[in-house]
Parts: C-alpha cells; sequence; structure tokens
C-alpha cells in the first residue's frame, strides 16, 4: 500500500506533464480575454460580455488541431457509459453478493449522486484554476480507484462508500468541453469545434451505454455467476481512462490565476449536503417526516450563506455575475429542469413498462427483456440526437437548436398523457423525447463554455452537470412520493389490491416531465441573439 501511495502522485506528475499528442496551434488575435464568445448584438445588452475579433466566414478551421484529442477524450466518455450502464443488469447480483434487501441499493444512486454534486462544481471550478487536463486526470484517478474498491468490497458499507467516489466520472463531461473550448479559442473560432466535438463525445457516451449495459448482463453468465470477476471490466476500463488522459490529451495551458474559495467550498459542500439529504429523506420517510424539511430548509438557508460569501470573493467559487448574465441563467436553468426527466424519469419509464394491464388496468405488461428494448431504443436516439446537434446548430443556430431539442423532448414527454397503451406508442414518444435530450447533453455544456468569460468556462461546463444532477435528484424523490402517494391513497379507497401505483400517479411524472422541458424552451428565448455562436465558418 505503501508502493502505491509512491507511485500514483509520481505518475500522475509525470502524466501531467506528457502528452503523445502535441502540435502548434495557430492562433488568432483576440481583444478581450474576459470574454467566452463572438457576439452580434452589442455589449451593452450583456455586461459580462463584450465582442471580440472573428475569423473571416471563408477561412476555413482545421479539425486536425483537435480531432486526435476529441479521440482520446472519447475513450473517456466510453468508459463514462460503460460505468452509467454496465452496473444496472448487475443490480440484483449485487444486493445477493452484499446480503442486502434490493430497496437497499437505492443508496447507491442516492450517495453518489451527492458525491457528484459536490465534486463537480468544485474540481471544474479548480480546472480553471489549475488547468482542466490535471483536473479531468485527478477526477479519473479517483474513478479508477473507486471501480477496483468496488471490485473487492465485501460488506455494504465500504460498496457504498467505493461506489459513492466513482461519482467523481460526472466531471469529464464539462471539463473535456472546457478543455476543447479552450483550445479551439485559439483559433479563433471555438464554438463550431466545440459544438462538434461535444456531438462526438455525447455519441461516445451512448454508446458506452450500450455496450455496458449488454456487456454487463452478458459477462455476468459468461463468468458463471462470478461477480467480483465480471465488475473487474468496468474497473480495467476506468484503468484505461487514465492513461488516455495522461498521455493522450496535452494540456490547453489556460490559467485563470485565481485563487481556491475554501470558505465557499465549505459553505456549498454543506448546503449541497444537506439538500441532497433532506431530498434522500424525502424518498425514504414521506413528506410526513421533519427531518426531511428540517434538512431542505438548513440546505437553502446554507445555499444563501454561500451566495452572499460569494459576492464578496475577488475570486469566487461560483461567480454569480457570471450566472446570471443574460447569455447563462437560462442554460443553467434549463440544465436543472432537464434533469427531472433524463435522470429522474427513467425508472418510473421501467415500473410502468412492466405493470401487467390484465391486473392493473393500464402498463405493457412487458418482461425485463422487452424493457430494454424501451430502454435501448431511448439511448439510441440520444445518440442519435447528440450526433445531429452540430449540424442543426449550424443551419439554425445555437440558440433555436436549444429551442428545439426541449421542445422535443416536452412534446415526447406530454405525448405519453393521451398515447400510452402500447409498446408502439411508447416507443414512439422515448424516441422523440431521447432525439431532444441526447442534443441537449451535448449543447448545454457547449453552450454555456461559449456564454462564460474564458477564465469561467470550467465553471459554467460544471455546473450545468451540478444543477442536473440536483434536478434529477429533486425529480427522484418527488416522483417517487408521487407513485407511492398514489398507491396508498388507491389502496385506502380499495381501488387495487396490487402494490403497483394507480395510473394518475405515471399521468404525474410524464406531466411534469414535458411541462419542465417547454418551460425550458421559453427560458432559452431568452438568450440574446447571436450570444452562443461565432461567425458561420468550415470544419475541416
Amino acid at each position: 500500500m505503501n508502493g502505491l501511495a509512491y507511485i500514483v502522485p509520481h505518475l500522475y506528475a509525470f502524466a501531467c506533464n506528457s502528452a503523445v499528442v502535441s502540435g502548434n496551434i495557430p492562433t488568432a488575435p483576440v481583444k478581450h480575454l474576459t470574454s467566452g464568445r463572438a457576439s452580434r448584438y452589442s455589449p451593452a445588452m450583456d455586461p459580462m460580455t463584450s465582442p471580440r475579433e472573428q475569423v473571416p466566414a471563408h477561412v476555413p478551421v482545421p479539425w486536425k488541431a483537435v480531432g486526435a484529442i476529441v479521440g482520446f477524450l472519447a475513450v473517456v466518455e466510453i468508459t463514462s457509459g460503460i460505468l452509467q450502464g454496465y452496473y444496472t443488469p448487475l443490480m440484483t447480483d449485487i444486493a445477493r453478493h452484499l446480503g442486502i434487501h434490493d430497496a437497499d441499493v437505492n443508496w447507491f444512486e442516492a450517495a453518489q449522486l451527492m458525491v457528484s454534486a459536490l465534486a463537480v462544481p468544485l474540481l471544474a471550478s479548480m480546472g480553471d484554476i489549475f488547468g482542466h487536463k490535471k483536473m479531468l486526470l485527478l477526477s479519473a484517478i479517483v474513478t479508477a480507484v473507486a471501480s477496483w474498491a468496488v471490485v473487492f468490497s465485501g460488506s455494504f458499507t465500504t460498496f457504498l462508500i467505493a461506489w459513492a467516489f466513482q461519482g467523481f466520472y460526472a466531471v469529464w463531461l464539462p471539463l473535456e468541453i472546457a478543455l476543447i473550448f479552450s483550445r479551439a479559442r485559439k483559433l479563433g473560432t471555438p464554438g463550431p469545434i466545440t459544438r462538434r466535438a461535444a456531438g462526438i463525445l455525447v455519441g461516445a457516451l451512448e454508446f458506452g451505454v450500450i455496450v455496458g449495459a449488454l456487456a454487463g448482463g452478458a459477462l455476468i453468465s459468461v463468468f458463471g455467476g462470478n461477480l467480483a470477476l465480471t465488475m473487474t471490466i468496468p474497473a480495467i476500463a476506468t484503468t484505461l481512462c487514465v492513461f488516455a488522459v495522461g498521455f493522450g490529451v496535452p494540456d490547453d495551458g489556460d490559467r485563470s490565476g485565481a485563487k481556491i474559495d475554501g470558505g465557499g467550498f465549505i459553505y456549498l459542500a454543506i448546503g449541497l449536503l444537506l439538500l441532497t439529504s433532506g431530498l434522500s429523506f424525502l424518498r425514504i420517510n414521506g413528506p410526513a417526516s421533519p427531518l426531511v424539511w428540517g434538512s431542505l430548509v438548513a440546505g437553502l438557508l446554507m445555499l444563501y450563506v454561500f451566495y452572499r460569501h460569494e459576492n464578496k470573493q475577488e475570486d469566487p467559487l461560483i461567480d454569480f455575475k457570471v450566472l446570471f448574465a443574460r447569455s447563462m441563467w437560462p442554460l443553467q436553468l434549463t440544465a436543472g429542469l432537464f434533469g427531472i426527466s433524463v435522470l429522474g424519469a427513467q425508472i418510473p419509464m421501467s415500473t410502468f413498462a412492466r405493470t401487467d394491464p390484465s391486473i392493473n388496468g393500464y402498463g405493457l405488461g412487458l418482461s425485463a427483456s422487452g424493457v430494454s428494448v424501451i430502454i435501448g431504443a431511448y439511448v439510441l436516439s440520444m445518440l442519435l440526437g447528440a450526433l445531429a446537434f452540430p449540424t442543426v446548430a449550424r443551419w439554425v443556430g445555437m440558440r433555436m437548436s436549444l429551442v428545439a431539442a426541449s421542445s422535443l423532448v416536452g412534446i415526447g414527454y406530454l405525448l405519453f398523457l393521451p398515447l400510452h397503451e402500447n409498446l408502439t406508442q411508447t416507443l414512439t414518444n422515448m424516441i422523440i423525447a431521447g432525439l431532444g435530450s441526447g442534443a441537449l447533453v451535448a449543447a448545454l455544456p457547449a453552450a454555456a463554455a461559449a456564454a462564460a468569460p474564458f477564465h469561467r468556462t470550467g465553471m459554467a461546463t460544471g455546473l450545468t452537470n451540478a444543477v442536473k444532477t440536483i434536478g434529477g435528484s429533486f425529480a427522484s424523490a418527488v416522483f417517487g412520493l408521487a407513485l407511492i402517494g398514489q398507491a396508498v391513497g388507491a389502496a385506502a379507497e380499495g381501488t387495487s389490491e396490487s402494490f403497483a401505483a394507480p395510473l394518475t400517479g405515471y399521468m404525474i411524472v410524464w406531466a411534469i416531465c414535458g411541462g419542465a422541458a417547454m418551460i425550458c424552451a421559453l427560458a432559452l428565448l431568452a438568450v440574446p441573439r447571436g450570444a452562443l455562436d461565432d461567425a458561420p465558418v468550415t470544419v475541416e
């Protein structure tokens, strides 16, 4: 163990200063290093931004300047997808291995979401200070160590801790987008390159989810039910990911020169801890528990203290002046509301599809393999949406592509209200929602990078993931409460003898998901025209 403690820091230091991929990138003169975009509107419209020189539209931008880096980062995102999809078919086996009830598996999700909510804003902001590549490498090392710890954990407590620290992978995509944006900025036109890269990376992520889910279910049988051996596959993948970042991704060289806001991090950590704990208690204990409301109120009060503290800092952890800018707040609001559906609606969808219509009067009555068809179609449509996003953004602009993506998510879920009686209707609705969801996953960090000052790129991209995680935690608690509450109400009236929630509970879930997405579409119209776009260019 002492040898490992000696080797890891030296490997980390060596990798940070090494890169297989290098090259001279031609730079375009930049007038203002505090602006994160090329604007087509007056700077007076948004005090946080100012226009910079643009490369003429006829000058092609060489994709090869970042293409190799994107290739290595795609390996990272495939690994992220494997982590998100591989363990899902194994959850019952994990519960039996640890000797816990199936319901206790929910603690794994709650703990990982909590760690992600804390780690993402901190590491993303530290990326602006110390370098995005260094923080990406650090998070990859933590995730790899946690993945190996999962393999060898023999108790619920150790498994829970290791699983929680795997949540560091949530910062990978924001840091990757910030790194690519910073490198592409030196070409003078970061927008088109960043959007194309974001689409590829999210496509790789969704591909990893599909591969992971298929491999996890198949390999547990191939390895004769040996769970530890089966779980070595994600651990090996995360280890390879460390080397891909360390030796394949060069440092972008950008530093903000700011100091770490330790006090701000403590306030934020306590506030998010109380808030996410309150949401977990809401899901477990129900709304009648004083512990729920005490935790939520205390968390909100601590976040207010954090807000007051940040406004007094020269180098805040989260710059609220940037956050409240006209081009930024709609993006972060969208990220939070989008988290409701993309992170909170999947379990209700699965339980709805498994519900037997002959007993409950609704549902699809599918087996586990039938549910995997719906999930597979949804993930595949997300992949297509992510890959289509750069092209659509080039045609209609970043702002309207975000509005269109949010509208697709809203339409997909709202269609469930009248159309939910068979598999064809369900697949149609999920594919529509999936196309918009995939585009949003790719577009939001890229748009946040374009809207932020250059020295706050990591903070902005990281916040999109952090608030999305918080939105998902909120939705998970509220949706579980809605379904359980409806089931209890129905049982009290003697209308149901099963454990399934009445259709009304699912209607509430779909209405919230669809309504939240439509609010996103309206909020995004507040972004000034052209605020997220560079001058039209050709990427070769």
